[in-house]
Parts: C-alpha cells; sequence; structure tokens
C-alpha cells in the first residue's frame, strides 16, 4: 500500500477512541500523571491510545519516547546501533548485550528533562517481549524518574510483567471494538476522505475486520484505493482477492537461502503496514509454503510452525516467534 495508511493519516484524539472505558482513564492520565499498563488484544487500538493520550499531555512531541521492546530483541546488534533513535546513545559502544543496549536507551531516556511542561511519557510497545532481568531495571529507572517521567507499557499479556511493575502502573483494558464501533470509525475516515459509501459496505468491513479495527481500517482504505467507494459489492470484491503472495513467498525465499534479516523485514513489514498479527501471517506463510514445497520439507515447516503456535496464541511477540521460525527453517534449507 504506497499511499499513507489511514491509521497513520487518521490517528485519533481521546475523543474518538471507540472504547468508552479507555477515554475515561485516558483524560484522567492527562490530568493526573500516572504510569500505565495498556493491555489488549491485536488490533484494538493499544498503540493509537497511547498516542492520542500524549498528544493531549504534551505541547512538544519530543516528550512522547517511543521504544519497541521487538526492535531490539528480533534485530541485529548491529541493526540496533545503526538505527537512527538509538545511535546517539549506543556509539562506542559495540561490545554490549542487547540487554545492556536497551537498558541504556531505557536510563538515557529517562535522564532527560521534559521539552515541554513537568514530563515526558515513555512507551515500551509490544513488551511481551520484556525479560525479567530487563523488568528489573526498568522497575529501577521508574523509580529513580518518577517525577518527570510517565511510563506506558503496552502489551498484549500483562501477565508477563513482574509484580514490582504491575503494582506501579495503573491498568488499561483495551477490549477489541465491537462491529458498530468499527463501523462508525471507518464512516468517519470515510467521510473525511470524501469516499462514497453505504450501511452494507461498512458492516461488510466490521464482519472482515472481526474485531481488529486496524484490519478494518486498512481493508476500507484498499476498498476505496481499487474501488473509489465502499459497498457490499466493492468490498467484497475487493477484499476476497487481497493477499500477499509475493511478499510471503519472498519470505520463504529469502529464509531458504540464509538471508534471514531480509526475511525478518519482510515479515515487520506485513505485521506493520497490512494489519496481520502473528497467527493470521503463520497461516498464511503455511499455505504459501503449500505451494512452494511439498513432502518431507512441507512437513518439517509444520513441525516447526507447531512449535511457535502455542507462543502466538499465548500471546508472546509476534516478531520474536516468527523471527525464531525462519531462522530455523533456515538453517534446515540451508545445510540440506
Amino acid at each position: 500500500m504506497d499511499a499513507p495508511l489511514w491509521t497513520d493519516a487518521h490517528a485519533p484524539a481521546i475523543e474518538d477512541l471507540p472504547q468508552s472505558s479507555v477515554r475515561d482513564r485516558l483524560r484522567r492520565a492527562v490530568d493526573e500523571p500516572m504510569n500505565l499498563v495498556v493491555q489488549g488484544p491485536p488490533g484494538a487500538g493499544k498503540t493509537a491510545a497511547v498516542r492520542a493520550l500524549a498528544d493531549a499531555a504534551h505541547d512538544d512531541a519530543n516528550d512522547l519516547v517511543e521504544i519497541n521492546v521487538a526492535d531490539f530483541f528480533d534485530r541485529t546488534k548491529k541493526e540496533i546501533r545503526k538505527d537512527p533513535r538509538f545511535e546517539s546513545f549506543l556509539t562506542g559502544r559495540s561490545r554490549m548485550a542487547k540487554r545492556d543496549m536497551i537498558n541504556r536507551v531505557l536510563k538515557e531516556s529517562a535522564s532527560y528533562a521534559p521539552v515541554s511542561g513537568e514530563y515526558k511519557t515513555i512507551v515500551l510497545d509490544n513488551a511481551e517481549a520484556i525479560r525479567e532481568d530487563f523488568q528489573q531495571a526498568l522497575r529501577r529507572v521508574m523509580e529513580q524518574h518518577h517525577r518527570t517521567t510517565q511510563f506506558v507499557i503496552v502489551t498484549r499479556q500483562p501477565s508477563t510483567l513482574i509484580a514490582p511493575v504491575r503494582s506501579r502502573c495503573f491498568p488499561v483494558p483495551v477490549r477489541a471494538p465491537t462491529a458498530d464501533e468499527i463501523e462508525a470509525v471507518v464512516g468517519d475516515i470515510l467521510d473525511a476522505e470524501g469516499v462514497d459509501y453505504d450501511d452494507d459496505g461498512l458492516e461488510f468491513v466490521a464482519g472482515y475486520a472481526s474485531g481488529d479495527l486496524r484490519r478494518g481500517i486498512l481493508g476500507t482504505q484498499t476498498t476505496a484505493q481499487q474501488a473509489d467507494e465502499v459497498t457490499m459489492n466493492t468490498v467484497h470484491e475487493t477484499l476476497q482477492d487481497v493477499g500477499h503472495d509475493d511478499e510471503l513467498d519472498a519470505v520463504l525465499a529469502a529464509a531458504e537461502t540464509g538471508d534471514i534479516v531480509e526475511a525478518r523485514k519482510t515479515v515487520g513489514s506485513l505485521l506493520d503496514d497490512e494489519g496481520y498479527d502473528g497467527q493470521s501471517l503463520l497461516a498464511d506463510l503455511l499455505s504459501a509454503a503449500r505451494k512452494r514445497y511439498d513432502g518431507d520439507d512441507l512437513a518439517r515447516l509444520h513441525r516447526l510452525a507447531g512449535e511457535v503456535d502455542l507462543d502466538l496464541v499465548t500471546g508472546t511477540d509476534d516478531r520474536l516467534h516468527l523471527a525464531h521460525l525462519l531462522s530455523a527453517w533456515s538453517e534446515r534449507r540451508v545445510g540440506a
């Protein structure tokens, strides 16, 4: 999708969030800054809610610091050091382990004074992958900088957080939006974009989204771009054929030749830009594999996929476990 994503172009303010309980809790966090654990299923709007909070709380965008845990644990140390968001913190520290890298980025980010106002917000996204040793470091940083920094932990699996971290945060459950709520959000976006639509089209989009607001918005954008309107017929005709066969095949081909970095980049793009969650992406990768392999090769890939499927179901980090699958598959193929 080459055009700006509607999930970014129409990022909500707090008042635009579909879940009333989330709106109420975030308003309180603006007036009385507190640490938060924002928890809920994929596509429910957790990250959008956090950004809406920061937009309401801060006059300067630099007072929002986002650290995606997957950026550390699903990438090589060289990639992390070259990332412009982290480069200044890690220059000259090539021998650091990944856990030390993220600890340093966190500590340095927390130590800076707010650009505007009395506090800044540090967001730890995809926190399912946070290991206990880092959580202990996080606890200490939270204690040290509690007067000038609000910490927001975004996760699908709050039970993975240690008790000392959970006890310092106010929980903000973000449930999956209802069909009516998805229809309302999508309708407002279509009005803003000047795209014609009807009620049946909105209803079909909501069914396609199945509680995943991001999936619903991106599916609507795809339909609008291809058909210039959103009706039951255009949504059905567009989305029933929407697929990413080329990208999925490219992931398998890259892993097959040992180019794990490229495979991970494509997986990251599918997760971030195309509305995939880990389980859906795993299922589509296996579908693509059935066209590419057969016999023992296909059976081996299915066995490897079975080993990560439970982790995806229980809410651990999608990138991390899909990366493990691709690495294991690459070792089998390259070594064959």
